[in-house]
């Protein structure tokens, strides 16, 4: 059996064949060997990875985050989040997530630094998330693809917290990006 960096056993592959293939993702149905011992089927959704981007205005009266609203048909409601997408096959996450600012909101950012690396749901769903943090906004021209509609405002971070704890953002990489700006302003204030 195979080891992680930490030494801790991963399980074994006995058996991988694509049970479906879309455009956006595909489905192995995989025969395994857990690390305790156990043998047993897993169907895992496979996807490229996709990228979050955090966009942040800095105002007299604090940062503003920028959101989104547009309706997700999983969902089945319309949701609030931050603007993300998939990474394109030979794309790098930083190009990627330039490129879905620009063309979700219209937005470029000047600095860009990743700040988290994340599975939503690793249970079944193999997509690594790379959210990225974006400053310098300079607005321009948005460039949705054709079934995009999107909605979208600049919030300011308390209101966007105040968004994540009563449940208006029910979106996992949208309430890791905030909370995780919420954290780092409340470390730069007692340092």
């Amino acid at each position: 059996m195979a080891k992680n960096s930490r030494g801790k056993k991963k399980a074994r592959v006995l058996s991988s064949k694509v049970a479906y293939e879309g455009p956006a993702f595909w489905v192995t149905t995989d025969q395994v060997l857990e690390p305790s011992g156990v043998r047993t089927r897993r169907d895992i959704v496979r996807h490229s990875g996709s990228v979050v981007v955090l966009a942040v205005e800095e105002t007299r009266s604090g940062p503003r985050v920028l959101l989104e609203q547009q309706y997700r048909h999983a969902a089945q409601q319309y949701l609030w989040e931050l603007p993300a997408g998939r990474i394109d096959e030979g794309e790098k996450p930083l190009a990627a997530a330039k490129r879905e600012l620009l063309e979700e909101t219209g937005y470029a950012a000047k600095r860009w630094k990743r700040v988290l690396y994340f599975f939503a749901s690793p249970g079944f769903v193999a997509e690594p998330m790379s959210l990225f943090l974006a400053e310098k906004l300079t607005a321009g021209v948005a460039q949705p693809e054709d079934d995009e509609v999107i909605h979208m405002e600049m919030v300011p971070l308390t209101t966007a917290e105040k968004m994540v704890i009563n449940g208006t953002i029910c979106d996992a990489k949208t309430i890791s990006g905030v909370l995780w700006l919420s954290q780092q302003r409340r470390r730069s204030k007692t340092a």
